[in-house]
């Protein structure tokens, strides 16, 4: 059974950058999720580079899911265990639901690469107000590894047998 081939439907993502040193000239991370989803085709919505300080995260990324034309919000640092990190605690009061198997999914594949290391992630995924939200840790080989590996193949349409992208239009049911 031949399915029939489906074109890319492109989605509109905002990249952020959580560091208290990044800037737009030595963001690798930022730099790197914008070139892979550009390259996929999907379309920059926004980006920006955020204090690691939970209110300040909180307060774009609000921004971001309210915004009709984001469609999903992919962050980068702040995911580990230092006392400044808090991307994780920052997003999961925003979500509506956890998507459990990204953070699994994702430490399962580093630890192929960095071994134990890994569980040193706490990387999370969901949905807030019908746009998709990823936090990936900051280095530039967790944010390839995630866009890589899991991020874009779901958010490109033609992935079979399913992908998130073609769930979109029913987040809001």
């Amino acid at each position: 059974m031949t399915s029939e081939p489906r074109e890319l439907k492109p989605l509109r993502v905002a990249v952020l950058t959580v560091s208290d040193t990044r800037n737009e000239a030595t963001d690798k991370s930022g730099a790197l999720l914008v070139d892979r989803l550009r390259t996929a085709g999907h379309a920059l919505a926004a980006k920006a580079i955020v204090r690691d300080d939970i209110y300040a995260i909180r307060a774009v990324v609000s921004a971001w899911i309210a915004d009709s034309q984001v469609e999903v919000v992919i962050t980068t640092g702040g995911t580990g265990l230092t006392g400044r990190d808090g991307t994780p605690e920052a997003i999961a009061v925003l979500l509506d639901k956890e998507i459990e198997g990204f953070g699994e999914l994702f430490r399962t594949i580093s630890y192929e690469e960095i071994g134990a290391s890994s569980f040193q992630s706490r990387c999370l995924a969901g949905v807030a107000n019908a746009t998709y939200v990823f936090c990936l840790p900051g280095s530039s080989g967790a944010c390839a590894t995630g866009w890589d590996k899991l991020i874009a193949p779901q958010l490109d349409y033609r992935t079979r047998p399913c992908n998130l992208a073609e769930l979109m239009p029913r987040l809001k049911e």
